[in-house]
């Protein structure tokens, strides 16, 4: 099963990987015999994460948005992992606290800290794994994360203006890396949930007029919420061999949100 994976023996970093979606893209990783470092805002989330993950996993406390943090994280994942096969960057989060909402209600703080938390800081980790990349040779794999709601709006119950627009974002980001690396063996593709089982979509799940609808919009499997395994096999295919042949996609996991109605 290692083998056809194609991630046994190496090394990846997961950017927000202490929790949730990153915390169960790291397990797959791990179970399939790669070395995995994770890094989280959270010292008691990450230290369950190591525990969880056992040997092959090394994590710090890491603020992605900070400048230059995930640079350091990069330096120490090496050191103890060794040369970078690929980066998953999953940080990131709702802004609505902070102020986003829909346009006549954004503050303009609302904007900078949805932006610097769901698109700055991807462009940072982006940025230092494409040095890195660039300095061991031989190319590398980078796999971002997106949302439904980046391209395909939900004004009723999803209405995050800043948010939407951070996650578009990340889509021609994404495939404007993955144009001018490609010769250099770099690949970047990115990949986009719909309504998930994390803290983030805790206000949703509490909401049972939010529930019914999503249970329309997300029909497979009889029309439920997803959890964050649902992601695993497409990360360990992007990431992996593979996808060796494919950058620059989008790859959208989730639950026929995109071809369902409104």
């Amino acid at each position: 099963m290692n083998e056809q994976a194609g991630v046994s023996d190496k090394a990846y970093v997961i950017v927000g990987g202490s929790s949730g979606l990153g915390l169960s893209a790291a397990r797959a990783l791990v179970n399939h015999g790669a070395r995995v470092a994770v890094c989280g805002r959270s010292e008691e989330r990450l230290a369950q994460a190591l525990e969880m993950l056992g040997d092959n996993a090394v994590g710090k406390k890491v603020d992605a948005a900070a400048a230059g943090a995930v640079d350091e994280f990069l330096d120490f994942a090496c050191g103890e992992i060794g040369d970078l096969e690929g980066l998953y960057h999953v940080a990131g989060g709702s802004g609505r606290s902070a102020g986003d909402g829909p346009l006549h209600e954004l503050s303009d703080e609302g904007w900078d800290y949805t932006i610097q938390q769901n698109l700055t800081s991807l462009m940072m980790s982006n940025r230092a794994a494409v040095r890195r990349f660039r300095m061991q040779g031989g190319g590398g794999v980078i796999l971002n994360m997106g949302s439904v709601l980046g391209f395909l709006p939900s004004p009723e119950y999803f209405s995050s203006h800043a948010y939407a627009a951070a996650k578009a974002g990340v889509e021609g980001f994404s495939k404007s890396l993955a144009s001018y690396y490609a010769t250099e063996g770099v690949r970047v593709n990115v990949i986009t949930p719909a309504l998930v089982e994390t803290s983030m979509s805790e206000r949703a799940r509490a909401n049972d007029e939010i529930m019914e609808y999503v249970s329309r919009k997300q029909p497979l499997d009889g029309g439920r919420i997803g959890i964050p395994g649902d992601l695993d096999g497409a990360v360990l295919l992007l990431l992996g061999e593979g996808g060796r042949f494919v950058t620059g996609q989008v790859l959208r996991v989730d639950g026929g949100w995109s071809v369902s109605g409104t």
